[in-house]
């Protein structure tokens, strides 16, 4: 009704005032006179709907959504059941459909008969897949995977409220902070970090085509915690080992790990006297207490051989790694042991040897750590680690060439951080 409303409109106004123009410019007669008017006969027949105008080329881009498959974006895009199933199938020759993502982009391009001749899938940090169809009707797939490339860059930052929000802020993913915490494992306690403290660091940054992908290896780094200033650089040995070392070309990496947990907190230390929160009496309680959630890893804090890996009534599941004649690591209230430790398991400094738990007499999930030298307990946060040797030879000469490159870049400002992306919508035109 209102399309054809507006038609009549549009006809009739034109005829309307042309009668007006007409009455207007009807000489006057005289009062006596009878005055005639004449209206034309309108022919409704005549009155009907315009035609569209003929829709243009055009494409639709549709974004993959969690639980979409490819088969249920080309029915949504507008294939037949037959063209998707037979597209889908192409399509999987040349990718594994399991890299497919949320947000991901397929466009379907439509032509002047409004069908479907070409469909174009853009994968997030592979490439894109081209289908044009053909005389026949089937498509021809193209794959069409972008170039690999990495770049050297300077990331800085200013400790917040955490390691991980500095690293947001500073427009970088995440996953820097593991690497970050694993270069300065030994020399830094991560859970005492101060707004303020800062960071800089030099790093490969990995790209396909435009799309980030990934980090290499951090090549050089620099911490500054309560006015403290810790620098690494990475050398790598000529057995492919690699590892980080001062600007002095003395090791980082000591005989224990700091903490055997990453990301957590101390919820209890070393004491003489500490009033058991299950048996409700003063005790020793000989190791650290690192509140994590259940399934967090532990790892070994040095090398050394598995002895016990078993459960006890009050530790739970428990694992204790020999590392020297004299030197053993303990860690109770496992809720499992990783795959593979049992007694005579060798492991090295950084394995995972079982996960957290609150197995034994535990009123929470946690991770009680223990060291002891010639039968005597240590407090894990007051151990004195061992240096390895430092470089020598042809590795140092390299390492100091290493270190002359890359320390002025330490100080270079970083990067502009990266635009919010906007919000995704299931169809973009």
């Amino acid at each position: 009704m209102v399309r054809r409303r507006r038609v009549f409109m549009a006809a009739a106004l034109p005829i309307a005032t042309l009668l007006f123009a007409a009455i207007r410019t009807e000489p006057l007669k005289s009062s006596t006179a009878e005055v005639a008017l004449v209206a034309p006969d309108l022919r409704y027949e005549e009155l009907r709907a315009l035609e569209p105008a003929e829709l243009p080329e055009h494409s639709v881009v549709l974004t993959i959504e969690p639980n979409d498959t490819l088969d249920s974006i080309f029915t949504t895009g507008g294939l037949s059941r037959r063209d998707s199933a037979l597209l889908t199938q192409e399509f999987a020759r040349s990718i594994d459909l399991r890299r497919l993502r949320p947000g991901h982009l397929v466009r379907f391009h439509r032509d002047r008969d409004h069908e479907i001749d070409a469909v174009q899938m853009r994968v997030t940090g592979w490439g894109d897949i081209h289908a044009l169809r053909q005389d026949d009707g089937n498509f021809h797939v193209t794959p069409r995977q972008a170039e690999q490339r990495a770049e050297t860059a300077t990331i800085s930052a200013t400790i917040d409220s955490s390691l991980y929000e500095a690293i947001r802020a500073a427009g970088e993913n995440p996953a820097l902070v593991p690497q970050l915490v694993d270069v300065f494992q030994w020399d830094i306690d991560f859970f005492a970090l101060q707004k303020g403290d800062t960071f800089s660091l030099v790093v490969e940054k990995r790209y396909v085509g435009n799309d980030p992908v990934g980090y290499g290896p951090i090549l050089a780094a620099r911490f500054d915690q309560g006015g403290i200033t810790y620098e690494a650089f990475r050398h790598e040995q000529e057995n492919g080992r690699a590892g980080y070392y001062t600007s002095k070309a003395t090791p980082l990496r000591k005989q224990f790990l700091r903490a055997p947990v990453s990301f957590t907190r101390i919820t209890s230390g070393f004491s003489k006297r500490r009033f058991h929160p299950v048996l409700n009496y003063f005790r020793p309680h000989y190791g650290v207490d690192y509140g994590a959630p259940v399934g967090t890893p532990v790892m070994t804090t040095s090398d050394g051989v598995v002895v016990e890996a078993r459960y006890k009534r009050a530790e739970g599941n428990v694992v204790r790694v020999k590392h020297t004649s004299r030197i053993e690591t303990s860690y109770l209230h496992l809720s499992r042991f990783a795959k593979g430790i049992k007694p005579g398991t060798r492991v090295v400094q950084g394995d995972v040897i079982g996960y957290v738990g609150s197995t034994g007499l535990a009123t929470g999930p946690h991770l009680d750590y223990r060291v002891r030298e010639d039968g005597k307990w240590l407090d894990p946060l007051k151990l004195k680690s061992i240096t390895p040797d430092p470089l020598r030879g042809e590795s140092l000469r390299k390492f100091k060439s290493d270190v002359a490159r890359l320390r002025p870049r330490l100080t270079e400002p970083s990067e502009a951080i990266a635009e919010a992306a906007p919000p995704k919508r299931r169809a973009l035109f």
